[in-house]
């Protein structure tokens, strides 16, 4: 079975842009829980950027591309344990390479049908 998501779909998106190991964290809340989404990329080569990523202790890392299908990453922030579709979650899309920077532009959309979750982006030194 095929899931599409719409842009209309989602509840917020953000553009997040990082330099080469630049870290952003999320602070991830719903009901009594707090969660830390953590990414970094570390690598651009052959048009593809490589994404390290934490979240509920799950570490991970991916490798997206501009126009491929293999240009976002799907991370579930509620096992909802009903239904996987149902389910709140991140879509870490990767947007562009800007060589002359050294910087990754990504958006990041927030799936919530039934806003049980809150979000704070946290500074680096947190």
């Amino acid at each position: 079975m095929n899931s599409v998501a719409f842009a209309n779909d989602f509840r917020e998106d953000f553009e997040i842009i990082l330099k080469k190991d630049e870290q952003k964290k999320i602070l991830v809340k719903y009901e009594k829980r707090e969660k830390i989404f953590a990414f970094r990329w570390t690598l651009y080569a052959n048009n593809g950027v490589v994404v390290l990523h934490s979240y509920d202790k799950f570490v991970a890392q991916n490798v997206l591309y501009l126009n491929h299908k293999n240009q976002s990453i799907r991370i579930v922030l509620r096992d909802d344990e009903k239904s996987f579709y149902n389910s709140p979650y991140f879509l870490l899309k990767f947007n562009e390479f800007d060589a002359k920077k050294n910087e990754v532009k990504f958006e990041l959309y927030l799936y919530d049908s039934t806003m049980q979750i809150e979000l704070k982006f946290l500074k680096n030194k947190d």
